[in-house]
């Protein structure tokens, strides 16, 4: 063919066809940076983030699970740093009942295979946290879970769009520029900043995360601690039998588990210090607001404590700063220390989120956890659930909520919330014969784990139905997440729940937000102690207020 010829086939026409065929031949760039898009995204693929996984694949959602590291349990790779944790893996009670044992097995997720139970892990009673790792790695792998691995989430923000669930969606970064889409953002990324305290000298400081775990490297040393907790403790247990002694110095007083109740304060396992330190052993516990205090190094390279406002600026030496056992031989911590070890615990880490979140404002545990709704779901952003240890706010200090054992339970109930919310899907319940309605509740009394674990959270939610004169039939609506509207009256304590009667803040999720008729009524059902003053009725969100009780 000449030249000719061919300058015909592409003239006009021929140049025409070949811009329109242009686009679909090339990359637009416009469609190459559109998201990939997952209704449901969870950040992190630690204990709470698989469980909620478990639970959409078992739905059979639109899920995706981000993590950073290149199996699940990251977290168990490194901490406890010296290996032991202090869930206990109760493998006998001389029960044959599933649910029963799970009130007293404070490792293994939920799910359907009984294979996944973590006394197939481990027979210590309180496991290698290695164990765990390997625990986790199972889960994931034999139910098949949506895990994108080598993922780190550098950023997360908002993009409003009304055609979304809840009027936006939630656009993550990853560490190589690619963009994911999402309706629902689950975060379960735990607490992974170490808590720090600004004060002059604070750089002389080894922290927790990375203080050697040799006890050899402390042979012969005089050690200070900040901090009381489990970490500190632990810390301390390791190199007790090395050191010329260990002094501890908190804020606050030791609070000990037997004695409130509360898991996270100090286990019996790590409480050796406190043995030595009342058969006066040389070892100490001592309480100051560590802002109050202030550091100095001097030629030998001992570390001292003096008062903050003895120091005068510029001037950091031990050698001309007063200290106060020049003056006062009472000083507690008149000695030389040749390490100080920081062990304050744990802090959330806002850092790859948006302000437009609003993740955090105000309140006293701000700077440790998100702000979430009795719900789980934020304050500040529709759609953003905290799960696991970062959503122990709602029961800090009251119930289980930031562990496993407790976790596992709440995690249910926003899977349960969200069934309910996007996808019609009503709340579990059961149907009882009113005679049956005593016996079906102390069975849940003597068995239920979520209930056990989840005090003063969870409830079980009795609906009566009228049926014409005849013995009325009852649902029961298992663990329902906490609350209801204060106005309806007042949320009885659960199993050995602290404190009194207490109003709460959120309504019923599941079924009950959608009933109108008359004929349903809702009492909360749940064992109080004698001396609880009342077992208020409530009425389910939507119910006319005149509907009144009309016996049990």
């Amino acid at each position: 063919m000449g030249l000719s010829a061919a300058a015909l086939l592409w003239g006009l026409p021929g140049l025409l066809l070949t811009i329109a065929l242009h686009p679909a031949l090339s990359p637009c760039p416009a469609q190459a940076s559109v998201p990939a898009h997952r209704d449901y995204c969870v950040l992190g693929a630690g204990p709470a983030g698989l469980q909620m996984a478990y639970f959409l694949q078992r739905a059979g959602r639109d899920y995706a699970v981000f993590e950073r590291a290149p199996r699940p349990g990251s977290f168990f790779t490194r901490y406890p740093r010296h290996r032991k944790l202090i869930s206990i893996n109760k493998r006998y009670t001389g029960k044959a009942n599933a649910e029963f044992n799970l009130r007293h097995d404070w490792n293994s997720l939920l799910s359907h295979d009984p294979r996944l139970l973590f006394r197939h892990y481990s027979n210590a009673y309180f496991p290698d946290a290695g164990d765990m790792v390997r625990y986790l790695g199972d889960f994931a792998d034999r139910l098949g879970l949506h895990v994108l691995y080598n993922t780190t989430i550098a950023h997360v923000t908002l993009n409003k769009d009304q055609r979304a669930w809840n009027g936006h969606y939630f656009i993550l970064t990853d560490q190589k520029g690619q963009a994911y889409q999402c309706s629902v953002l689950l975060v379960a990324t735990g607490l992974s900043v170490p808590n720090q305290v600004d004060f002059p000298g604070s750089e002389y400081l080894d922290g927790y995360e990375s203080v050697s775990v040799d006890p050899e490297d402390f042979v012969g040393q005089n050690v200070l601690i900040l901090g009381r907790g489990n970490s500190a403790f632990e810390t301390a247990e390791n190199i007790l039998g090395v050191t010329n002694f260990i002094h501890m110095l908190s804020r606050s007083r030791v609070r000990l588990s037997w004695a409130t109740h509360y898991v996270g304060d100090l286990r019996a396992i790590n409480n050796g210090l406190l043995d030595t330190y009342q058969l006066k052993s040389l070892d100490g516990l001592l309480e100051s607001d560590l802002t109050d205090l202030a550091i100095v190094k001097d030629l030998e390279g001992k570390f001292h404590v003096t008062l903050k406002f003895l120091l005068e600026e510029g001037n950091r030496s031990a050698d001309a700063v007063p200290l106060p056992q020049d003056d006062n031989d009472n000083f507690a911590l008149r000695v030389g220390y040749d390490r100080v070890i920081r062990c304050l615990g744990w802090n959330f880490d806002f850092s790859i989120f948006s302000k437009s979140l609003r993740l955090s404002a105000g309140g006293e545990l701000s700077k440790k956890y998100p702000l979430v709704k009795a719900s789980y779901e934020s304050k500040g952003s529709r759609g953003l659930f905290v799960l696991g240890t970062a959503s122990h706010s709602v029961d800090y200090r009251k119930s289980a909520g930031g562990f496993i054992h407790g976790f596992r339970y709440t995690v249910r109930a926003v899977h349960r919330l969200l069934e309910q919310r996007h996808h019609g899907v009503t709340w579990p319940s059961t149907k009882h014969p009113i005679t049956q309605l005593a016996s079906a509740i102390i069975r849940r009394v003597n068995e239920a784990s979520g209930l056990y674990q989840m005090f003063s959270v969870l409830a079980d939610v009795v609906l009566l139905e009228e049926a014409g004169g005849e013995v009325p039939p009852c649902r029961l609506a298992s663990a329902a997440a906490h609350g209801h509207p204060p106005h309806r009256g007042r949320f009885p304590d659960g199993l050995d729940g602290p404190g009194g009667a207490h109003s709460a803040p959120e309504a019923l999720p599941g079924e009950l937000l959608r009933h109108r008729s008359p004929e349903l009524l809702c009492r909360v059902l749940f064992p109080i102690r004698p001396n609880t003053p009342e077992a208020a009725t409530l009425l389910p969100a939507g119910v006319p207020e005149n509907t009144g009780a009309r016996g049990n």
